[in-house]
């Protein structure tokens, strides 16, 4: 029996694109539950302006979080990004492609990332990375544990951060962007009622701190881009 190709198997799809320029750099993401932009102005090293956009966003407090990721890095060196520590208090998404654009900032061609993530069947995940197109990265996960690769088998999504300091720089990266994805990906199993009260979530986001989530409402469009040809990113179709 024939083992269908990831691409024609059921799941979550998260696109990135990165395309540096003079004096600016823009990061895009889009996936079943977002859609978000950010670009960053800089000159000599440092950032002078930060330009969010939220196209589409799960909750009615995310479009707070544009102000909150401008105080967090304006002014500040593109070097200095990893290090700042507050993703919890941003909009985690905004604040992963801030970071993604200031490590790519001196590129010279545009860069492509895709998360592909089937639906768990009988407990059993395939996740993919690529990288403009080409695959650089595969996890296969069982009842929530990886089983490959064989340096991250035994471990969950949450517990893998031995796993990527051990790897190179570009590697690290890389399976920081699969890692966050397979983790978004995780939604498609949850029905919308039991993942629609944001009181009942941890601090670890803009809309999940205390004076945000007791107002936050659900809201926003779900994507399914596993079902049919329209992928992340791709510009729609105009309305008849």
């Amino acid at each position: 029996m024939s083992v269908p190709a990831l691409d024609d198997l059921p799941g979550y799809r998260r696109r990135f694109r990165v395309t540096p320029g003079e004096g600016f750099v823009r990061s895009e993401l889009e996936d079943d539950y977002h859609h978000m932009r950010v670009t960053l102005r800089h000159s000599g090293g440092a950032v002078t302006a930060v330009e969010p956009e939220m196209v589409r966003a799960p909750w009615t407090t995310c479009p707070g979080a544009i102000k909150r990721l401008q105080q967090t890095f304006t002014g500040r060196p593109l070097a200095d990004f990893p290090a700042l520590g507050e993703k919890a208090t941003n909009c985690t998404h905004l604040h992963d492609l801030a970071l993604l654009a200031a490590a790519h900032a001196g590129d010279d061609a545009p860069l492509t990332y895709d998360v592909l993530a089937s639906d768990a069947v009988a407990g059993r995940r395939l996740i993919e990375l690529r990288r403009d197109g080409e695959p650089v990265m595969g996890w296969v996960e069982q009842d929530g544990k990886l089983v490959e690769p064989a340096a991250a088998a035994g471990m969950t999504l949450l517990q893998l951060r031995p796993y990527i300091d051990a790897l190179d720089a570009e590697g690290q990266e890389q399976a920081r962007v699969l890692r966050w994805g397979a983790i978004v990906a995780h939604g498609r199993a949850i029905p919308l009622e039991n993942q629609s009260d944001a009181t009942r979530m941890p601090p670890t986001c803009f809309t999940f701190q205390p004076e945000n989530k007791v107002r936050a409402i659900r809201v926003g469009e779900i994507r399914d881009f596993s079902r049919g040809s329209l992928q992340p990113l791709e510009p729609r179709p105009a309305a008849a």
